[in-house]
């Protein structure tokens, strides 16, 4: 599973990208499984994900999660999917 989260501390937007390990520590952290996202998460869940996703793209956030929340002006999930997921094929009529 990977989201793509623009983010902005007030220093402009950048888009971080989720990976295993993101998903991994939000699981040990909040005691839930990936599986879990499917029925909706939280917006501390998306902070999360967002402040260890910009850790590994190098990206300075503050080290303790509520100091990074406190400067976040913007957090929101990129839409990567794009609409028509397949070509469409023209169909046989009788």
């Amino acid at each position: 599973m990977q989201l793509t989260l623009r983010v902005d501390q007030g220093e402009g937007p950048v888009e971080v990208s989720t990976n295993l390990f993101t998903i991994v520590s939000w699981e040990r952290k909040f005691k839930r499984k990936a599986s879990d996202m499917a029925s909706g998460i939280g917006i501390e869940d998306l902070a999360y994900l967002a402040h260890q996703a910009c850790q590994q793209h190098n990206v300075v956030v503050p080290v303790v999660l509520d100091d990074f929340i406190k400067r976040l002006v913007l957090l929101e999930v990129v839409d990567n999917q794009i609409d028509r997921p397949t070509v469409p094929v023209p169909t046989d009529t009788l």
